[in-house]
């Protein structure tokens, strides 16, 4: 039974809340760096992108001028 987070009376055991949220406050703070390093990958992508729509743009308006 002392695995059991309800004692007999039926209250929650206050340890064993803790040893959960303690486990979800260390998952929770892997998950960022890891997302962090995959949208630098995003952003890279985003940049290149709108670079080459400008010289998409350029290229169409100077064959449309010239």
């Amino acid at each position: 039974m002392a695995n059991n987070p309800q004692s007999p009376n039926g209250n929650q055991d206050p340890s064993g809340s803790t040893q959960m949220f303690r486990a979800f406050v260390d998952e929770g703070t892997r998950q960022p760096q890891a997302a962090t390093a995959s949208s630098g990958g995003s952003r890279v992508g985003v940049i290149v992108g709108v670079i080459a729509a400008v010289v998409i743009v350029a290229a169409v308006a100077w064959l449309a001028l010239g």
